[in-house]
């Protein structure tokens, strides 16, 4: 979760890459190791959802264990490109891949334990924070320049199909063939083989050795800090930019919010396990897809902000729709007996309730992440955009925790089902806000 923060400004992976950049060999041995990296860290994300829920049978350490993926990366990544500058990055890429997979390793024995499994998970996600900006710096050393753009744009399209393969795809089949056990150790053998292949690529030593690490480190804080008060600054004069880090908080909070509801409400709406959670998020992973698809074909016809204000609506829809999933289908297995004897049970009904409701709600959502991406990118002028947009970055994803932190305790007092109505409508409202706002010119921005 942390790399796809540090990797937004890369071109959009929208368009098909130019995969003749993989004859160069060390830049293959780079791309498989990002490819394993990417579906690891996204099979270990569904599993440590199923295993916590297991284990635990609590939403609120289900909270906690977002927060464990979500939190170093944020307190981290304005620094941690500081460090890899002053280390040799090969040799960052191969420390940071033998230790997560130690630290997934040691997970496994210490399953029983869940504070164990968070700090190592913690430990995982520091380590996936110092791993993204020396993958990235590497790129430009194994290209040429004319490859940059080919380079660039095979790593995005990599890091959101390993989403889907990864979470909606290989997670819960080998989750629900071998156990969410099973799944660590695969993942910790992807990254051990993502590990080999970076002692093979060549070395490179940092360029400049002007400043001490901690001094940097320091002056890199406060960088950041200076440039956090920028950004406020210019949100604060440009509403357009506000609601776009709005929409973007939202789509980073829903997968959130989702993982940690999503096992409770299976088990609640349809009498199922945990590890069942696949049939919530395939479709939604689908979705996803079939958004992206819709948004090539035909999203140049339709307004940027009407395109991510419907898609907003739909979200919300959805997420509601799902929390109704049950009254839903006892009204279609009701109808078909009446209309005519129809043999569908509220059991059957309910599931293709919730398939057909998750599909939506993903393909809603593909239309309200990827452009209001974009839309940011485009309101940032030039002068600005490389000093903000990563703090920006930085806001959406702090955004995103606070749902994710009062989702738990909330599902733990009124149950999965109920919670998931409530951010459901909640959604929908801001949603139908922006839509009665209606466009508005920005205010000029303060010069940094």
């Amino acid at each position: 979760m942390s790399e796809s923060q540090i990797k937004k400004e890369i071109p959009d992976f929208q368009q098909p890459p130019d995969v003749g950049v993989l004859r160069n060999g060390a830049f293959l041995r780079l791309w498989i190791a990002q490819l394993l990296t990417q579906i690891g860290g996204n099979v270990v994300l569904y599993g440590l959802t199923v295993l916590v829920a297991e284990r635990s049978g609590s939403t609120s350490a289900l909270s906690l264990l977002f927060l464990s993926f979500l939190v170093p990366a944020v307190i981290l990544s304005p620094i941690s490109g500081v460090w890899v500058d002053r280390l040799d990055k090969r040799l960052v890429l191969v420390v940071a891949n033998l230790s997560r997979a130690a630290a997934f390793f040691l997970m496994l024995g210490s399953v029983d334990s869940l504070g164990a499994v968070m700090l190592l998970n913690i430990f995982a996600s520091f380590m996936t924070t110092v791993f993204a900006p020396a993958e990235l710096a590497m790129i430009p050393l194994l290209v040429r320049r004319d490859q940059l753009t080919s380079a660039n744009g095979l790593f995005t399209f990599t890091l959101n199909a390993a989403f889907a393969l990864g979470f909606a795809l290989l997670g819960p089949a080998v989750v629900r063939i071998a156990g969410p056990e099973a799944a660590i150790v695969f993942v910790a053998g992807l990254f051990l083989i993502a590990g080999v292949l970076c002692i093979g690529l060549p070395a490179a030593p940092p360029a400049v050795h002007a400043a001490g690490l901690r001094a940097s480190t320091r002056e890199s804080t406060r960088t950041t800090s200076s440039e956090l008060m920028v950004g406020l600054r210019y949100i604060r004069a440009n509403g357009s930019v506000l609601w776009s880090l709005t929409y973007l908080s939202i789509a980073a909070s829903v997968v959130g919010l989702m993982g940690v509801l999503g096992p409770e409400y299976v088990a609640n709406a349809l009498g199922l396990e945990a590890r069942d959670f696949w049939l919530i998020v395939l479709p939604i992973g689908l979705g996803v897809v079939t958004g992206i698809l819709a948004l090539n074909s035909w999203g140049q016809a339709i307004s940027r902000r009407r395109l991510i204000e419907g898609g907003l609506l739909g979200v919300g829809a959805g997420l509601a729709l799902l929390a109704l999933a049950e009254p839903i289908s006892r009204a279609i297995s009701d109808g078909a007996s009446v209309l005519g004897g129809l043999p569908i049970g509220s059991g059957a009904s309910a599931l293709a309730t919730v398939i057909f409701v998750a599909y939506f709600a993903g393909a809603s959502y593909g239309l309200v992440a990827i452009p209001a991406q974009t839309a940011l990118q485009e309101e940032l002028p030039e002068e600005v955009r490389g000093r903000v947009f990563g703090v920006l970055n930085m806001l959406v994803s702090l955004g995103s925790f606070a749902p994710i932190i009062a989702v738990g305790p909330i599902a733990d007092a009124i149950g999965a089902t109920n919670t998931l109505l409530g951010v459901g409508i909640l959604i929908a409202v801001v949603a139908l806000l922006s839509i009665l706002r209606g466009p508005r010119r920005s205010a000029t921005a303060p010069r940094a």
